[in-house]
């Protein structure tokens, strides 16, 4: 199944609106303009193959553009808490401050992450049992990488810096989260993974699909040593943290478990470096 066939919409709406906002007045165009825009229309009536090529996108199939200012250090105040007085009590937020506030300088981000978690073959479900390891080659064996902490970020709450992907509260309806009964134990998880489109709603700014629940994600945090660069991100279906700066770390490069997936992340082409 083409992994990105949910997103030809956003395509249609785009061709649509330019459409829309294409009339202008050309009373005022110097003729000899009109005459070699007369010329230049008569050639590719005349030879439509040499039309010229559309422009080449910045991503893989399968990935998304993500570019903008992204804020390393966010404070972002949780104003209502989900669970009662207990240990976990401030485990889950239900709702935070709008907006968030960045506590320093931003640093602009360019590049290219997959619109969906990686998906079995010929399968919408959601690859798991991957390891830090498994999922670093099979991004490179694809010409990818696994995401870098910051980029995950960023592609989850994007420049408003919403602490979840899909806003500012709590939203179990939303994603394949805060599934509290029948999980099974440690090395016997109750596999309730549900289809990459299951889940429409759980959508980030940038149009990326469950970063918050179905299944973890493996990244690699920015700059750290062998041995501490392995996390996990957007948690699973338990009742989790899946903020987009939450994570899970300490399982190691070989752990793999049947709640822990795979996304990648690419370089982008054009545009500004980030």
């Amino acid at each position: 199944m083409n992994r990105v066939a949910a997103f030809a919409l956003v395509s249609v709406l785009g061709v649509s609106l330019s459409a829309a906002c294409g009339k202008r007045e050309v009373a005022d165009v110097p003729a000899s303009v009109s005459l070699q825009s007369a010329s230049i229309s008569a050639a590719v009536a005349t030879h439509p193959a040499r039309a010229l090529p559309a422009e080449p996108t910045a991503c893989p199939e399968g990935m998304l553009l993500v570019d903008g200012e992204y804020c390393p250090d966010v404070e972002q105040r949780c104003l209502e808490w989900m669970d009662p007085p207990g240990r976990y009590h401030q485990f889950r937020c239900a709702k935070y401050a709008q907006p968030a506030t960045c506590k320093g300088a931003r640093v602009h981000e360019r590049f290219c992450i997959d619109a969906t978690e990686r998906t079995e073959e010929g399968s919408d479900m959601p690859r798991h049992f991957a390891s830090w390891t498994d999922a670093t080659k099979v991004c490179e064996s694809q010409g990818a990488r696994l995401c870098k902490t910051s980029e995950w970020q960023f592609a989850c709450e994007g420049e408003e810096m919403r602490p979840y992907p899909y806003g500012w509260e709590r939203d179990s309806s939303a994603c394949n989260v805060d599934i509290d009964h029948g999980l099974g134990h440690v090395g016997r998880l109750v596999d309730h993974r549900t289809p990459a489109s299951a889940h429409p709603r759980c959508v980030s700014a940038f149009g990326v699909h469950d970063m918050a629940g179905n299944v973890d994600e493996w990244a690699t945090v920015d700059g750290a040593p062998v041995g501490s660069r392995e996390v996990m991100k957007g948690s699973w279906w338990m009742p989790g943290r899946h903020a987009c700066r939450s994570f899970q770390g300490g399982h190691g490069a070989h752990y793999g478990g049947a709640e822990s997936g795979i996304r990648c992340c690419a370089e982008a082409s054009g545009g500004r470096p980030g």
